[in-house]
């Protein structure tokens, strides 16, 4: 009687096979004939079987990798109706392929498989791409997370060899990410493109912003710190360093990064400019005022450290009014030698904002500033000429 079972419950199985084999070669027929709304409900019956006898069949690796061959198709196809069947078919293409490849243990298909996946490859770089463009980031990380799972497993491999990193997907992987706004997985992949040198001290740069997303600044300082180990003469790291410091208004840190960089490009005006700026938070006029002069002097038409040395002078006119209207009313004398120091100031921030006005004809704080000397100084022709000026901005 046992054995009878056995017999029925063999004979029900090769049935089931007989059964699962026709459905997918009726698929494998409406797909290549371009009837793939077709193949797609034969290859889904052969999976998803609704008789007994069929159910009960013992899985064939094949019935997958035509599925996965199907819903790659349905990617590929040009016809919108074809295209709405499913939400994401290279996704179900892979994990076809994954089950083609665990139900193959004997690797008799292994071979074709991998063709398989090489071509799905380049379908899901091509999602990815098409994705990022659009802007649909969670859509591209996906498909790059996905070739980057695809390219590690076990069949993709070639025997006696390493398997290859695909940094340029790792890479873009993190870019999706950071446009998702999902800076855990940024900065994961990105901390893996760094690890193969993969662009440079960019990448490290690309890790510091994702820290600074997640507002985690000490997070963002250490990788920078990190990139200026492995590329020494990088001045974007140490930019991005000395700003960090200089938003944390550690101004003895911020300082001896920019000595750093001045000392390996002392010709960069962006630099010098930097120091000027820290000098003046630090209150310290006279070096802030060498700074931008030597900015000038690598830059003669750097309009923002023009702007700032006016800015130097003008603020100094404006401390020493204060200075003025302090002196008692019972002196006259004093108060007009202290009005006057403060025209001096105010007449030394003219040239500057006068050639900050020249690099930059079209920027309206140039002209307040201008405007306001002008007046303070009784010097009424400019005054008008700017407000004319101001006019034609509008």
């Amino acid at each position: 009687m046992k054995k009878t079972i056995l017999f029925l419950a063999l004979l029900f199985a090769f049935t089931g096979i007989f059964a699962q084999k026709g459905k997918v070669m009726t698929a494998l027929n409406y797909k290549d004939t371009g009837k793939l709304d077709k193949a797609v409900e034969s290859i889904e019956e052969a999976i998803n079987p609704s008789n007994e006898k069929a159910a009960s069949s013992i899985p064939w690796p094949r019935t997958w990798e035509v599925r996965g061959e199907i819903y790659q198709a349905v990617f590929q196809s040009k016809d919108e109706n074809i295209k709405k069947l499913v939400d994401n078919p290279l996704g179900i293409a892979f994990e076809s392929y994954k089950k083609a490849l665990d139900l193959d243990e004997k690797g008799r298909n292994a071979k074709s498989i991998k063709i398989k996946l090489t071509l799905l490859t380049s379908d899901l770089t091509n999602q990815a791409v098409e994705a990022f463009n659009k802007e649909d980031y969670d859509k591209a990380l996906n498909a790059f997370e996905q070739i980057i799972e695809l390219e590690a497993l076990p069949a993709m491999k070639t025997e006696g060899e390493e398997a290859s990193v695909d940094t340029v997907i790792i890479y873009n992987a993190g870019l999706a990410a950071y446009n998702a706004e999902k800076y855990d997985d940024a900065i994961k992949y990105y901390k893996e493109a760094a690890k193969y040198k993969y662009n440079g001290a960019r990448t490290y740069q690309l890790i510091s912003s994702s820290y600074i997303a997640k507002k985690d600044t000490l997070g963002a300082l250490e990788t920078l710190k990190e990139g200026l180990n492995d590329y020494p003469d990088n001045n974007a790291i140490m930019v991005d360093l000395i700003n960090i410091y200089l938003n944390m208004n550690k101004s003895d840190e911020a300082m001896k990064y920019l000595n750093m960089a001045i000392s390996q490009d002392p010709k960069n005006a962006s630099f010098h400019f930097a120091m000027g700026t820290l000098y003046d938070k630090l209150g310290n006029f006279e070096e802030s005022k060498k700074s931008y002069e030597t900015a000038i002097s690598f830059k003669p038409d750097y309009f923002d450290a023009y702007y700032n040395l006016g800015a130097l002078f003008f603020n100094k006119g404006v401390k020493q009014v204060d200075v003025a209207n302090a002196v008692p009313a019972n002196q006259p004398e004093k108060y007009e030698a202290e009005k006057e120091k403060a025209n001096d100031e105010f007449k030394k921030a003219i040239p500057y904002m006068e050639k900050a006005h020249e690099c930059n004809p079209k920027d309206r704080y140039t002209l307040e500033s201008l405007k306001a000397l002008y007046y303070r100084l009784g010097m009424v022709d400019k005054q008008k000429e700017v407000e004319e000026k101001m006019k034609n901005l509008e």
